[in-house]
């Protein structure tokens, strides 16, 4: 809160602190943010009220749980955010590099995220305190520019380049944990379709389909299936890198992307049948609202 009050102009950029952006990335995100809506899919052409970048992971960790994380980053989260972003039905704004007015969100109270339970931010006020209830804040900020503002997003072509601390595979699945937890309250339905937009869930219901109808062999489609899945992902990880995966890490980054597609409906099994999480240390009870309120950790925890 002291360098949003302090802030001398109305343009802010938030910008996690393990977040790097090339020279002009600022410059591009401020005439979008001061031009007309680029979505064509828009025409009221409603004004632009922030701007955001698709994190991409360029940190040399060596930890599997970092190597997991990062595979997860620069290809199925980077894909999923981008499709979401292009289609635009609705807001999706991860907060590693967000830029908006101080005047836009002094409008805003909260009280039209679509939320069930929503209580009109338990009286938080206006303005970026009163999204201080949130863990997942940039999200709601950009869900109430959308819901209260009638206001858009656009995601910029720059990259926020994103460095990772050494994590252990246990790490991964609790902070993927945590994240779905906070994100079935924001958006319940995309939660529960997640599972279908996943490899290994596609194919055990695609596989037994096509052999009934065509005829072709479960093992011949899962092979091309898996192929062509980690061809796309590549294909992301190279569009957002600039360049193709180095052949010296192709087996690691092969390694670390099964291990995240096997793991992917365990974690989400785990996680959507909860609502405690972990964050920076300290317990969390996150509310049907979105929001979160404090606990006291017991013995044993391991989530």
């Amino acid at each position: 809160m002291r360098p949003y009050k302090e802030a001398a102009h109305d343009i802010l950029w938030v910008l996690d602190s393990n977040v790097a952006v090339v020279p002009g990335t600022l410059t591009r995100a401020v005439g979008i943010l001061n031009g007309p809506s680029s979505s064509h899919l828009d025409p009221a052409r409603r004004r632009i009220a922030l701007v955001h970048h698709v994190p991409f992971v360029v940190s040399g960790h060596v930890s599997f749980g970092a190597k997991v994380e990062e595979v997860f980053l620069n290809t199925n989260h980077a894909k999923m955010y981008i499709a979401i972003n292009a289609v635009a039905v609705d807001s999706c704004v991860v907060g590693k590099s967000n830029i908006f007015r101080r005047s836009d969100l002094e409008r805003l109270d909260g009280s039209l995220i679509p939320q069930e339970g929503n209580d009109n931010n338990s009286g938080q006020g206006r303005g970026l305190a009163a999204f201080g209830c949130f863990i997942a804040e940039d999200n709601m900020i950009g869900l109430a520019l959308w819901h209260e503002l009638g206001l858009r997003h656009d995601l910029s072509c720059d990259i926020a380049y994103n460095t990772l601390g050494d994590m252990g595979l246990s790490d991964y699945v609790r902070r993927r944990i945590r994240w779905i937890r906070v994100r079935k309250y924001m958006s319940l339905a995309a939660t529960l379709l997640e599972p279908f937009t996943e490899s290994v869930m596609l194919s055990a219901i695609t596989a037994p389909s096509v052999r009934f109808f065509t005829g072709i062999p479960i093992w011949l489609f899962l092979f091309a299936h898996f192929f062509l899945w980690v061809s796309v992902d590549l294909d992301v990880y190279s569009s957002l890198a600039g360049d193709p995966l180095p052949l010296g890490k192709w087996r690691g980054f092969l390694v670390a992307w099964l291990v995240r597609e096997l793991l992917a409906l365990p974690i989400w099994l785990l996680a959507i049948v909860g609502d405690e999480v972990e964050w920076r240390g300290r317990r969390y009870r996150v509310l049907r609202n979105g929001e979160c309120e404090r606990i006291a950790r017991r013995p044993g925890m391991l989530l």
